[in-house]
């Protein structure tokens, strides 16, 4: 019986592990062949069907054509600053009101909690011109204030948030009580040092989304200095639509790196989040 179980279960790490590796080529085949794509020195070589990993012609001349073409680092620059301002904004943002729908006690509580989880089920193409309308009146249109206002509060955020906090145990605040701590000395120097992980995962999911969101800057932006990357690689792609295939792979090559390296360095924190509270979401 003990042989069987044993065959049985490398039988099934096999598979396991065959599955993973069929997954882990699946997804890393396209980014393969976009950074192969980037070094190429011949367009001919990505039109190969089916297509090749090889590169038979290297060069750095694609991603000097990019910066040639469109503005690319201020596309870059701007995609900085409106996913880096938005993240931070939500960390806070978010944090706080799980908080107060973990934690606190007041009138209304689970009809506003339930506004908030209702409020994700309506995409945002929806809610696109609406939004446009509003920034309008306020004259924040054409400017990276109309992108960074929208993304502010999430409630996918206060969501997360919210079930890690109340995975927490209490006695960490009544002891916190005890010794003098003010509610919002709990949060600060308890609550928060413990949800490292749940908040780091936030950022990293919310710096992801809005580096790569291409709809709301092409329906709020008009001017093509003000653009983000999203859309500058749109732009690029128009103007080589009969032209160089590999300079549109060194475009997304080149935004592809920054949420990439962000990724690997933080995707601990990803893995620990899910450990630590991903049975309760």
């Amino acid at each position: 019986m003990s042989s069987r179980l044993t065959a049985g279960h490398v039988a099934a790490r096999v598979v396991t592990f065959v599955i993973l590796v069929v997954a882990a080529v699946a997804i890393t085949a396209p980014f393969l062949w976009i950074f192969r794509g980037a070094f190429s020195g011949s367009d001919a070589e990505l039109y190969r069907l089916p297509p090749t990993f090889h590169a038979e012609n290297l060069t750095l001349d694609n991603f000097g054509k990019v910066t040639e073409q469109v503005p690319y680092f201020r596309f870059f620059l701007n995609s900085i600053i409106v996913s880096g301002t938005v993240t931070i904004a939500q960390l806070i943002t978010c944090s706080t009101a799980a908080y107060a729908f973990a934690r606190l006690r007041f009138r209304g509580k689970g009809v506003l909690f339930a506004v908030v989880i209702g409020s994700l089920m309506i995409p945002i193409q929806v809610t696109i011109v609406p939004l446009f309308l509003v920034m309008s009146k306020i004259g924040m249109t054409n400017s990276l204030w109309a992108l960074i206002f929208p993304g502010i509060f999430s409630a996918f955020g206060i969501f997360l948030l919210r079930q890690h906090f109340m995975a927490l145990p209490y006695e960490l605040e009544e002891a916190a009580k005890i010794d003098g701590a003010s509610r919002f000395h709990t949060f600060a120097r308890v609550i928060i040092p413990l949800s490292g992980p749940s908040i780091a995962t936030l950022g990293i999911l919310c710096f992801t989304y809005w580096w790569n969101d291409l709809l709301l800057p092409l329906v709020m932006i008009s001017d093509t200095e003000k653009q983000t990357l999203p859309v500058g690689l749109v732009l690029l792609a128009g103007r080589f639509s009969t032209g160089s295939l590999g300079t549109i792979a060194a475009g997304i090559a080149m935004a592809i790196v920054p949420v990439l390296i962000v990724f690997i360095a933080a995707q601990r924190y990803i893995v620990q989040s899910i450990a630590s509270s991903g049975l309760k979401l």
